[in-house]
């Protein structure tokens, strides 16, 4: 077996009082003493912090190509607009293979004089491999290890991220700004992956410790591990990859349009161009059959990742698969994502989710189950 990989805080975590579990060749907090129900309706209610560095960290520059020219370069491997993307904003963006299928799905930010990537932790090396033998070879990738990564999220976390490092109230969503602690630079973006307000910070393995510590110290937040960051990220409809996405499934089915800008599309200005846009584009044309969608699961009994989807209760016609599934704290009830093939299923057809031999009602509905609150301006 593969030794487990760390983070910078690991130590704290276990002093936290951390159950851990292994998760993308790293030892990761799955909850802390509190428990996830209670973490959950916390971080919705205040603020959470959550370690994320196991998430990929890329630097993507040129000593000798303009940003314009790696824009241009990015763009024949993602389907988003890079070229408009200011400086100093984010954008939600993935890489498609050839058929269209999705590689990785990433946050890109422009830094003025690079760009700056969040990658899934499980398609860090495969990414890595990806870009360079996609792009020119006058841009470097580097994937950095020198740098944590956390996220601090819910209603309170800019009064409670103010008092550290100064004031946020400016910073709107996806913005990104450096700001000093301690005398060193922390990369800070108004975005995370809960649906709510919040923030993810970038920072010195050396420094991280520390800065959360004294974080830590202010009323009003606590440490969150990855099991309420999966149900807070499943209550807003947002995509896990390796469960809701794949290298077989591609941006469209997942539900995933809006995040291809109308530049990128048919008759945009610069349609087109980059890997796998034969299929995406047709499918934006003509919305495909298979797509995700979102369920309801009649009683108490969550239906997990790998529920097989069927429109009777003898399990005769499998019609489609739960990718996605827990128990909702703020909903008190069962949620559900998966994929629905509707060349064998019509609205308003009955559903069924096998779990254990026994067949369980399911309701279609519609994403997300619990609003977003970004701040948007």
């Amino acid at each position: 077996m593969n030794k487990l990989n760390r983070t910078a805080l690991y130590d704290l975590h276990r002093s936290l009082g951390a159950k851990s579990i292994p998760f993308a060749g790293y030892e990761m907090p799955v909850n802390y003493p509190l428990g996830i129900m209670k973490e959950h309706l916390y971080c919705r209610k205040s603020a959470g912090l959550f370690d994320v560095s196991h998430m990929g960290q890329l630097v993507i520059s040129s000593t000798t190509q303009s940003m314009q020219t790696i824009a241009t370069e990015l763009e024949k491997l993602l389907p988003i607009d890079i070229l408009g993307l200011e400086e100093d904003r984010q954008r939600y963006g993935f890489l498609p293979n050839s058929q269209g299928g999705i590689i990785d799905d990433l946050m890109i930010s422009n830094r003025g004089d690079h760009f700056f990537a969040v990658i899934n932790a499980s398609r860090k090396e495969i990414d890595l491999k990806y870009l360079k033998a996609n792009i020119s070879k006058e841009i470097d990738i580097d994937l950095i290890s020198s740098r944590s990564l956390i996220a601090i999220q819910g209603p309170q976390s800019e009064k409670i991220l103010s008092s550290q490092i100064g004031e946020l109230s400016s910073l709107h969503y996806l913005d990104v700004k450096n700001f000093l602690f301690n005398g060193e630079i922390l990369w800070v973006s108004r975005s995370g992956y809960t649906g709510q307000d919040g923030f993810e910070i970038s920072l010195p393995n050396s420094l991280c410790e520390v800065f959360c510590k004294s974080i830590l110290d202010q009323e009003g937040l606590e440490p969150i591990g990855l099991g309420a960051r999966d149900t807070l990220r499943l209550e807003c409809g947002l995509c896990l990859y390796g469960q809701d996405l794949n290298e077989t499934i591609t941006p469209i089915e997942a539900g995933l349009k809006w995040a291809i800008q109308k530049v990128r599309r048919t008759g945009g200005e610069r349609e087109g161009g980059f890997i796998g846009h034969e299929k995406i584009l047709a499918q934006i044309a003509v919305p495909p059959d298979f797509k995700r969608e979102a369920f309801f699961p009649d009683g108490k009994a969550p239906l997990r990742s790998g529920t097989k989807l069927f429109s009777d209760d003898s399990g005769k016609n499998e019609i489609g698969l739960i990718t996605s599934g827990s128990y909702s704290p703020t909903l008190e009830r069962p949620i559900s994502m998966g994929y629905l093939d509707h060349t064998k299923f019509q609205a308003n057809d009955p559903i069924f989710g096998e779990l254990r031999n026994k067949f369980f009602p399911i309701k279609l509905t519609k994403l997300p189950f619990v609003p977003t609150s970004f701040k948007r301006n």
